[in-house]
């Protein structure tokens, strides 16, 4: 239960609900029991009618049952209250749960998501919550039933007959050892089976995300192959789990039976011994033996959810406990102008050990334009992942304004942040919110703008719904040189201070390029940009170059300046030029 303990604050915010279903629960019970007490009266004056005439017999049976319906009525009542009552706080302590993990997920770095999957990712907020929410509302609801009914049920069956209610209750010692035996198996295999659980959602959700290149490969029956073996597997855990669960209720209903025939054996020779005067206490213990049938079947039923809930919430608290390792250090408001400054940063990525910067040193004064230049693996999404504080560097210094990046509130910094990554991605929503995305209270007009000048306005209207068309999975919709427009417009409708393009033009062909940069060129007056590329053009009207090769700058100038020198740039630019006329001679 240690794992579960997690839960107690939800436990405590909520208190005032669980109050009341207990006292709802309580009352349910004591209606509930009146039905035995009032049989055994039934039975009674059926056994003693010599001294009753027949009206008044008559009279007595029908209040006795007009007394049963209406318990029942009310217990009937009570009990619907009480599965409102605690059910609902189950509810909202799973959706509480939930915004926890998301908030959570929301906080941790890059590296946390190139080591976990997606898939795991999903099940512990989807699949693992569930059965953490059984806990939080059925396991808890049946067990204060249980605990209620046990100790009033007890109590009337001891007032009434001492020595036949503790044959009663000689299985359920019995019933204890075994619960306890069966749920430490319970709880070893349900972690398995929520093991197999979140590989089946990767595999799933990578396979659905992926059905593109599974198809364009024909490997369909492979993929099957590889899904039939891996949900056999899991099939097979769920089996095993299933097959020690199933022991409990056969077990529950033979020591109820045994109970049963303790009360008869029991009971008929202490009626004939005199030892009870009724047969209606006979009847009166066979009810209530019955009433606890339920009650000590659903303690299997709740020892499972408790086992299979604690670890689910021990996978849940792995993920939880994590450490972001991104912090924001300031609370307060810090501003954000575009003055850059990097000092001698060098950066390794922990999951690959690669060293991507080495001792890098470069200033952009606000309002500056700076691109980056250099082969694939040189480190030039690398600066721009570092000046979004997606990650932090190992040595030298990031500076803004004169302040350490670190030193800025968080939220301030990427607020002022507008980012175009490599790989564009876009929502399952319309391409007008996909826009917005970036500016949440952006007026339609200010959508078109922004759209017109990352020149992809012509291209939506031709939709059949235009800017309401929704896109689909990870914007499959449209075509890339058209994702990377949208994802541009995403980024200049903010109209933040700083704006990082990362060789988000690669897509599109060099004529709209070209009028994508003037565009970029007349918005970015006065504030910060860098622009990552592969394309000398995209760098030739930016104000500094620098040119990156193995996580160093190997070459830095403006491009009339570096055009002159022999190196990497030069190359690219004749190299470039030549295919540009080429291409001219072609069409």
């Amino acid at each position: 239960m240690k794992e579960l303990q997690h839960l107690n604050k939800y436990f405590l915010k909520y208190k005032s609900h669980l109050l009341i279903g207990v006292v709802i629960t309580i009352v349910a019970r004591i209606f509930l029991l009146f039905t035995p007490r009032y049989i055994r009266g039934i039975i009674e004056i059926i056994e003693n009618k010599a001294g009753l005439d027949e009206q008044s017999m008559r009279t007595e049976l029908l209040e006795a049952i007009l007394y049963i319906i209406g318990a029942a009525i009310l217990a009937g009542i009570f009990t619907f209250l009480m599965r409102q009552t605690i059910i609902n706080v189950s509810r909202y302590i799973e959706f509480d749960l939930k915004n926890e993990i998301y908030a959570q997920y929301q906080k941790l770095s890059l590296n946390f998501y190139k080591k976990n999957r997606t898939g795991d990712l999903m099940n512990r907020i989807s699949e693992d919550v569930g059965r953490v929410r059984m806990y939080a509302g059925p396991a808890i609801m049946y067990s204060i039933n249980t605990v209620t009914l046990f100790v009033i049920v007890l109590f009337y069956m001891f007032k009434q007959a001492p020595t036949l209610t503790l044959y009663t209750v000689v299985p359920l010692p019995i019933l204890s050892v075994i619960i306890y035996k069966l749920s430490k198996e319970i709880h070893k295999r349900s972690t398995v089976v929520q093991e197999y659980l979140s590989k089946l959602s990767t595999f799933t959700q990578e396979s659905f995300s992926g059905i593109s290149v599974i198809k364009a490969y024909g490997i369909e029956p492979k993929t099957s192959l590889d899904f039939d073996a891996l949900s056999t597997t899991s099939k097979e855990k769920q089996l095993h789990l299933v097959k020690v669960q199933a022991l409990f209720f056969p077990m529950m209903i033979l020591l109820i039976g045994t109970s049963n025939l303790f009360v008869i054996y029991i009971g008929g020779m202490q009626y004939i011994n005199g030892e009870i005067e009724s047969l209606g206490t006979i009847a009166e213990f066979l009810i209530y033996v019955n009433m606890l049938t339920w009650p000590v079947a659903t303690v299997g039923w709740v020892t499972s959810i408790v086992q299979q809930a604690e670890a689910s919430q021990k996978r849940i608290n792995e993920f939880l406990k994590i450490e972001p390792e991104i912090k924001n250090e300031v609370e307060t408001h810090t501003e954000v102008t575009g003055d850059i400054v990097f000092d001698k940063v060098s950066f390794t990525y922990d999951d690959t050990n690669i060293q991507a910067l080495k001792d890098v040193s470069f200033e952009i004064k606000a309002g500056e334009t700076l691109a980056i230049l250099g082969k694939t693996g040189s480190g030039k999404s690398t600066i721009l992942d570092l000046i979004g504080r997606l990650y932090d560097i190992d040595n030298g210094k990031i500076l803004l304004n004169d302040i350490a990046i670190n030193k800025h509130n968080l939220s301030d910094l990427r607020e002022n942040i507008g980012y175009v990554p490599q790989d564009a991605f876009l929502f399952s929503d319309s391409i007008k919110n996909n826009i917005k995305f970036g500016k949440e209270d952006a007026t339609d007009d200010d959508v078109i703008t922004a759209a017109k000048n990352a020149q992809v306005h012509k291209n939506i209207v031709k939709f059949n719904k235009g800017y309401d068309t929704v896109l689909g999975e990870r914007g499959i919709t449209l075509s890339g040189g058209q994702k990377q427009r949208v994802s541009i417009a995403r980024a200049i409708i903010k109209s933040p201070q700083i704006l990082l393009f990362d060789d988000c033009l690669s897509a599109v062909d060099t004529e709209t390029e070209e009028k994508i940069l003037k565009n970029l060129f007349k918005i970015s007056r006065g504030k910060t940009t860098i622009i990552v590329s592969h394309r000398v053009s995209s760098a030739k009207n930016a104000d500094k170059i620098i040119v990156l090769d193995g996580g160093k700058i190997v070459q830095t100038g403006t491009h009339s300046n570096l055009i002159e020198t022999e190196g990497y740039y030069k190359d690219l630019y004749l190299k470039q030029l030549s295919e540009n006329n080429e291409n001219q001679l072609l069409s």
